[in-house]
């Protein structure tokens, strides 16, 4: 939907997802990826990042994503799957410093100017610094999944420095409903309770087992602000809009405990 100016509004848009078929860990078919995209909009999914994996171990450039989207994208018009595929990269530290301006450019969330930077899944140094550089260089920092990162799994605080800083932080959903194990559930509640979460996206790499649903049960102006208002801003290039008051901690841990999958 769109309001008066242009900006897009309600409408619920997974930031980090990895459906683009045949590049990286997600589906290894377009038939894989349709049914993917039939997935997220049954979830009430309209819009999807294509964030496939931009590291070493894959080896793909910009270049390869932006072909793939366009694939796909022609493919769910056939379809008639009314999802629109934004442009995307989950850049792995390891990779960053091989990627020029224009390579970011190309990588940005939507059209704005935040990347997606993936948190490493081993501990690694230096991660303050990468956010540094990359907003001194004029870009935004959206933190990958740092609920599952040695570097802030137990350490909320390096979290809170970087987003005091300016650096934004999304949560996979998955890890809020237990998927990822308790002591990530915990780091990621932790978080959510702090206001360190700005965007809950599913990371999802296909229709099922790592699925696209962003529904973990919170507190529906909550969850409409990290999922849509957020991301919305994110997408476009504007500031976020002011976050909703938080509820209080237990009230966050009585919703998560409750909720179930659909």
């Amino acid at each position: 939907m769109l309001a008066e100016g242009g900006a897009i509004i309600n409408r619920v848009i997974d930031l980090h997802t990895h459906i683009l078929p045949g590049l990286d860990d997600g589906p290894a078919t377009e038939d894989g990826a349709v049914a993917m995209a039939r997935a997220a909009v049954a979830a009430g999914t309209q819009a999807m990042a294509t964030t496939s994996h931009i590291s070493h171990t894959f080896g793909l450039t910009p270049a390869d994503l932006s072909a793939a989207r366009t694939v796909l994208g022609e493919r769910l018009e056939r379809e008639k799957i009314d999802l629109e595929l934004l442009q995307g990269g989950e850049i792995a530290p390891a990779r960053l410093p091989s990627l020029q301006d224009a390579d970011l450019r190309a990588l940005t969330i939507g059209h704005g100017r935040h990347v997606l930077l993936e948190c490493p899944f081993s501990p690694a140094g230096g991660l303050d610094r990468m956010v540094a550089d990359l907003q001194r260089r004029g870009f935004g920092v959206l933190l990958a999944h740092p609920e599952r990162s040695p570097s802030f799994l137990r350490n909320l605080d390096f979290l809170a420095a970087l987003v005091e800083r300016g650096a934004l932080a999304q949560v996979t959903a998955g890890s809020l409903t237990g998927a990822f194990g308790e002591t990530v559930r915990r780091a990621a509640q932790g978080m959510l309770e702090r206001g360190l979460v700005h965007v809950i996206a599913s990371d999802a790499h296909d229709e099922r087992h790592r699925s696209p649903e962003l529904d973990v049960g919170l507190d529906d102006a909550q969850a409409e602000w990290m999922t849509a208002a957020a991301p919305a801003a994110i997408v476009e290039g504007r500031p976020l809009p002011e976050r909703p008051p938080l509820p209080r901690a237990r009230g966050v841990r009585a919703r998560l405990r409750a909720w179930s999958p659909r």
